[in-house]
């Protein structure tokens, strides 16, 4: 249970998680990673025994499409769609947008995203948690589109990456330059992302307003994603901490500040803060302002935060794994922000919308 590990009752996500952790902590780090050969970049077969290697831990059925289901019934001016299908199986991964029903090409347009990183469950479940909640009272000012998980199979197997061993959050520009060092680099094309990209396409919208990409930082990224990453590229992996809280990844071209200043005030009402380490940095990049980061064009690193030309775009960090906050806390940092970058910009644009 998650007793012992005092997350207070928290989910089986989260004891496994911290479980996990424990273990790796205790010793496992110093280990090679168990797919493939240090120093030698993953091919074909390593990818292919890693995917093998990776379990269904959940259904995407029981706790996503069930409930976008269930909005059909409940909210009838959202249109649920599905928008493609993952090609290695279709029947298990429809992919499924919500947008509002009164779509006008006089609305500024608002785009939101979960489960680019399968796993990371509050970026899935606060979505849905704001299309039952307050979708349809934006929906007056706004076209508002939500795509609540991206990459369905990280969400079932927690992990990650999608079945290809490919972070779809690094693969909205395939053609983007890799700079060797970097901490965000881009990577190949994905499934997940090209579905989302022709969607975004057919919907052909010429200026966004805004996109809200939703994600967490967890304990498993130090655990298990960071080393396997440095698996799969055959470099050498150098521990770092985890940030003990939420954070926001801004674009260091377009840094909107006093929008991002308001989302922070927001969720600190929910959660906590992550505070910048002794270098002055959150996940080894420099903190701009109290729970804020910057990094270079998201849309030249192939982040799905850069998917839009949005004037107001943003990717949200939650901590799922502090003692302090629970599964429901992390669904509603995520509601919290979402909702209030909304009202920021109903502000900004004296729209007359309404506050939720």
């Amino acid at each position: 249970g998650g007793e012992m590990f005092g997350v207070g009752g928290g989910s089986a996500r989260r004891s496994a998680t911290r479980v996990a952790s424990l273990a790796t902590l205790m010793g496992a780090v110093s280990k090679a990673y168990p797919i493939g050969t240090p120093g030698k970049p993953w091919g074909v077969v390593e990818r292919a025994a890693w995917r093998e290697s990776r379990t269904i831990q959940r259904s995407y059925d029981a706790e996503v499409l069930r409930q976008l289901e269930a909005l059909k019934l409940t909210h009838d001016k959202l249109v649920v769609e599905q928008y493609g299908a993952l090609p290695h199986d279709p029947q298990k991964y429809p992919l499924y947008a919500v947008r509002s029903e009164d779509w006008s090409a006089t609305k500024p347009s608002v785009l939101v995203t979960g489960g680019v990183h399968g796993y990371e469950t509050s970026g899935v479940q606060g979505a849905i948690l704001f299309l039952q909640k307050s979708a349809l009272s934006f929906a007056r000012t706004f076209n508002v589109l939500v795509v609540p998980c991206v990459s369905p199979w990280g969400y079932e197997t927690i992990q990650r990456w999608n079945a290809q061993a490919v972070d779809p959050n690094r693969s909205f520009n395939p053609a983007g330059e890799v700079v060797p060092g970097r901490s965000f680099n881009p990577e190949s094309a994905t499934d997940e992302s090209a579905a989302l990209i022709a969607l975004l396409e057919r919907l052909a919208v010429e200026q966004w307003t805004c996109h809200i990409d939703l994600h967490e930082t967890t304990d498993s990224d130090e655990t298990e994603f960071r080393p396997a990453k440095s698996a799969r590229d055959g470099m050498e992996y150098k521990p770092d901490a985890i940030p003990d809280g939420f954070y926001l990844v801004s674009d260091s071209t377009n840094p909107q500040a006093e929008w991002h200043r308001a989302m922070i005030n927001a969720v600190r009402k929910v959660t906590h803060i992550a505070p910048a380490d002794d270098q002055g940095k959150i996940i080894g990049e420099p903190v701009v302002q109290e729970g804020v980061i910057a990094i270079p064009s998201p849309r030249t690193i192939g982040l799905c935060a850069g998917v839009t030309n949005a004037f107001y775009a943003t990717t949200t960090e939650v901590y799922p794994d502090s003692p302090q906050a629970s599964d429901e806390q992390c669904n509603r940092a995520q509601l919290a922000a979402i909702e209030t970058a909304l009202e920021f910009i109903i502000g900004e644009m004296q729209l007359g919308g309404s506050k939720v």
